[in-house]
């Protein structure tokens, strides 16, 4: 099978860190928004999908639809923004990608409730989540492919971990700001209005991560043109069918364990508002926790068998971790623990993630390659995690599908990490796949000789 040479020069030192800021804050901004909107999805359910005379779980899931409905057009954005990224530059189409999420995220804010304008409000809401999931499909390829394609010889994997950490610390944020909420408003003030701060908060972070992007200079990558062959449509078909398969335990459990977690608690554990946030808070901490480390330790080891590891985890604590939940002789400490630590687990997938798919394509693909992937496993598994979990607990009454549906993501996942080729990978035989122990040792080598040349693929 054939690969492809894709060698060019690091970003200098001041303009890399540039773009770590520039290529992370926007990526803040979009989950931010993603988690403030499942932290407070009882209340959108509420005020925007629940009829009178309509139940609250029925609202529930149509909430979760609209939620689903994003992220399936995250695909659409990738391969949309993703040719234009690969054909007239990372920089200028990441400026558009974030005034696109903040205009809908803002919009948000202010629309009218199903009470005031009846059934035109879901549908205005659902066509700025659409806006917003497009945005968002071409949000990740760009981010990535700056942050990779900038990054020092061998720290491609603790670069493109920012990528994941600042998933993180905009789900963490989302949760804080929920929190606030609910602490300083009642409950009647935080239904009517209180949950619009939240979104409306979007504006003057987005105009200053568009103030950053401005100032971004372009990729040394894609400036010099490194690319000279392109892979062929097939393989570029098989490397993004393969690389969703490796992230899609990290969006299951990702999704489930960090953002679903909340309504799950309240709907089908009876949990306060307050206490659903908590274990968010502490699932969301350990979850930031891992995933610099995970990133850089798959620069020492290798990408897989830190993400292998993550997977395994999961597969084997899903179940017990929502029996400890669910036992009421748990005490609270042991059941933040446990969410802390499920937390910790996805780092080690979302940690080496966003590099090993940087890894897979060459820069003239690279954009659209690895957005595609992570967009197409995100739809799926993600936006999906939300809807499937609550309509799957409410017909079934078991109250264990959440770690059912993670260990089977994860199990797939596994399996897929298995393969050791890429099918439109970069580099030699040895460096096809960037995980590989040897690609590794051969760029922290060159790193210590003084060799300026990047590892393959950035």
């Amino acid at each position: 099978m054939k690969v492809f040479s894709d060698h060019s020069r690091p970003c200098p030192d001041r303009p890399a860190a540039r773009a770590l800021v520039a290529g992370s804050v926007g990526n803040f901004i979009e989950w931010y928004e993603f988690g403030v909107y499942g932290y407070f999805a009882t209340v959108i359910a509420a005020r925007f999908f629940t009829p009178e005379g309509a139940g609250a779980a029925e609202g529930l899931v149509r909430t979760y639809a609209s939620f689903a409905l994003a992220f399936f057009f995250r695909p659409v954005g990738a391969a949309l923004f993703g040719r234009l990224g690969d054909r007239v530059g990372r920089r200028p189409v990441l400026v558009l990608v974030i005034a696109l999420m903040t205009g809908a995220t803002t919009l948000i804010g202010v629309l009218p409730t199903y009470a005031t304008v009846g059934a035109l409000a879901p549908w205005l809401l659902t066509v700025l989540r659409i806006l917003q999931g497009l945005s968002a499909g071409g949000e990740f390829g760009g981010a990535v492919s700056l942050l990779t394609e900038c990054a020092p010889p061998g720290r491609r994997g603790l670069y493109g971990a920012w990528q994941s950490f600042t998933v993180a610390l905009g789900l963490l944020g989302g949760a804080g700001v929920a929190a606030l909420l609910a602490t300083v408003l009642d409950a009647g003030q935080l239904a009517d209005w209180g949950w619009r701060l939240a979104f409306l908060l979007t504006l003057p972070m987005g105009i200053g991560a568009l103030w950053l992007r401005l100032r971004l200079d372009e990729t040394p990558a894609f400036r010099s043109g490194a690319v000279r062959e392109v892979p062929s449509a097939r393989e570029v078909r098989r490397a993004v069918a393969l690389g969703a398969g490796r992230v899609m335990g990290w969006a299951a459990a990702g999704y489930t364990f960090l953002v679903v977690l909340p309504s799950y608690l309240q709907s089908t554990l009876d949990a306060s508002f307050q206490q659903a946030l908590l274990a968010t808070v502490l699932a969301n901490a350990g979850f930031a926790v891992t995933i610099l480390p995970a990133g850089l330790l798959s620069d020492r080891v290798g990408r897989r068998p830190v993400m292998l590891a993550g997977a395994a985890l999961v597969v084997v604590l899903s179940v017990p971790l929502l029996d400890l939940l669910q036992d009421g002789g748990t005490s609270d400490t042991l059941k933040g623990v446990s969410v802390f630590g499920a937390g910790a687990v996805v780092g080690l997938m979302a940690g080496p993630g966003p590099a090993m798919l940087a890894e897979m394509f060459p820069t003239g693909v690279r954009y659209t390659g690895l957005g595609l992937a992570y967009a197409l496993s995100n739809a799926v598994f993600s936006g999906c995690a939300g809807l499937i979990i609550t309509e799957s607990v409410r017909r079934t009454g078991n109250v264990d599908v959440p770690a059912y549906y993670a260990a089977a993501a994860c199990a797939v996942s596994a399996l897929a990490l298995t393969v050791t080729r890429n099918p439109a990978g970069t580099g030699s035989r040895e460096e096809a796949d960037a995980g590989d122990r040897a690609d590794v040792r051969d760029v922290v080598r060159r790193d210590r000789r003084g060799g300026g040349r990047s590892a393959p693929g950035g």
